[in-house]
């Protein structure tokens, strides 16, 4: 192993992650107080502006992935920030705050994420998702991709036409000309630091033999999904569970639907190796028993919120120890 690569490399992908968790701390408060000013429900910015911005870490290295041809790095930071955000954000802060649930969030955006995460299943992989073994590559078309678009589009369009309100609400400061500085220097640290980490990532994983997916289902997708993780357990410590897990489940809409579609559109096909099949099992399995965590006394217990932990803990170490190229 070339160590020159990971001491050259390493300091590179800390400052990234660091340019990805303080331009998407900018995204998000500058972006809720512009939408919170045009008199957007607190719901809808929870669902929609906060949990676009706290993607953006994820749309700058996925897009940034696929644009250089590193398709297994765009597509297993999505799948792994996912996962995570299920598991070790959402089961984290279950664990120590119980998280209360509605039949909104459950009906509504848990059973939609339930059925986008089906939907790339079969997009990736088709009806060799379900034989016994894998023969192909998995990949999907610009077509598909456009449809995971549109399908967020028109997410989008229901959400803020409903505009529901819901009791939690976050405090907004008045807007003022330094919000929309503060979006446009917060969009460029992320645009920067997602370039950084990509390139970063993949040395060091090549240094160390790893092969891409999994650098990507873990390392990538943990740094991508910091922002994420600040956001939740500031609302929960303050008390707002809607906030909280709504802005999870809004970046992994954005994430399955918005980014990877993009994605597709850009590098057709986007073919992913045949081991994202396990982390595609594993993403469609958590989705299904978060949201049947939700429903149970519409809430999610610390006993659940450990148990998710648990969970994707040892699938993380399974993944990045089990699996080299």
């Amino acid at each position: 192993m070339d160590y020159s690569i990971v001491l050259i490399n390493l300091p590179l992908a800390i400052v990234s992650i660091l340019l990805l968790w303080k331009g998407s701390d900018w995204v998000v408060t500058s972006a809720s107080n512009i939408a919170f000013s045009l008199g957007i429900s607190d719901l809808v910015i929870g669902l929609t502006v906060v949990a676009l911005g706290t993607s953006a870490p994820e749309f700058a290295v996925t897009i940034s992935a696929a644009i250089a041809g590193k398709a297994d790095i765009s597509v297993s930071n999505v799948v792994g920030s996912n996962i995570f955000n299920l598991g070790f954000i959402l089961g984290g802060t279950a664990s120590v705050y119980a998280i209360s649930t509605t039949p909104k969030l459950v009906y509504r955006d848990g059973f939609f994420l339930i059925f986008v995460t089906i939907l790339l299943s079969f997009f990736l992989f088709g009806t060799d998702l379900f034989s016994p073994t894998p023969t192909t590559t998995g990949a999907m078309t610009r077509v598909e991709g456009s449809i995971l678009v549109l399908l967020f589009l028109a997410y989008l369009s229901m959400l803020f036409i409903k505009k529901e309100d819901i009791t939690d609400g976050i405090e907004h400061e008045k807007v003022s000309w330094k919000d929309g500085l503060l979006l446009i220097l917060g969009l460029a640290a992320v645009v920067y630091g997602g370039h950084l980490l990509v390139n970063s990532s993949s040395n060091i994983a090549k240094a160390f033999g790893v092969s891409d997916w999994v650098i990507g289902v873990t390392i990538v997708a943990a740094g991508t999904s910091a922002p994420e993780l600040a956001t939740s357990i500031m609302a929960l410590v303050k008390g707002r569970h809607g906030m909280a897990i709504g802005n999870l489940i809004g970046s992994d809409l954005f994430n399955l639907l918005g980014v990877l579609g993009l994605a597709a559109i850009i590098r057709h096909p986007l073919e992913v190796s045949p081991e994202a099949r396990s982390s595609m099992y594993m993403l469609m399995g958590m989705v299904v028993l978060v949201v049947i965590f939700m429903r149970t006394n519409w809430k999610i217990s610390r006993l659940q919120g450990f148990t998710l932990v648990v969970i994707n803990l040892v699938r993380w170490i399974f993944d990045f120890m089990g699996k080299v190229d």
